[in-house]
């Protein structure tokens, strides 16, 4: 199980497609970085505690499954929600969809780094403690 999903709007704009009008394949990993980032955000960690905490987060590892296209203008849904939380990283479970049609669904691990030598360091406590704190209804995998 995993916490509480996140999701947050979007549009396709003409940007985001290729010749034919069909979203670029790789416009869904954006999508979903504005899913987590917008979810770190509604927990208090924006960039401004992240830039001020000598941290950063990186992806390691991305799993997706494409099932339909999304099309120029349609309005769709980024989700996020962790289902892996460790000392210094979590799995976040995401989708896209368009209405209730699932278009994209996979799996993005995320390391977190400090800034300077960019290497693996623990998630603070407060963030953890934040994390753990949104998904009390639900269990995470630690």
């Amino acid at each position: 199980m995993s916490l509480p999903e996140f999701s947050c709007d979007l549009r396709v704009y003409i940007e985001d497609t290729d010749a034919g009008g069909i979203v670029y394949y790789v416009n869904y990993l954006k999508f979903m970085e504005r899913a987590r980032t917008e979810f770190m955000r509604s927990l208090g960690f924006g960039k401004d505690y992240i830039f001020n905490h000598d941290l950063m987060f990186v992806v390691r590892d991305v799993a997706l499954k494409y099932l339909q296209p999304a099309k120029l203008d349609d309005a769709l849904r980024a989700t996020a929600g962790i289902s892996k939380l460790g000392g210094a990283s979590m799995v976040f479970s995401q989708s896209v969809l368009r209405g209730d049609e699932l278009l994209v669904s996979g799996t993005v691990t995320v390391a977190c780094v400090d800034r300077s030598g960019v290497k693996p360091r623990r998630m603070p406590a407060a963030m953890v403690a934040a994390l753990k704190g949104a998904g009390q209804s639900s269990a995470i995998q630690q």
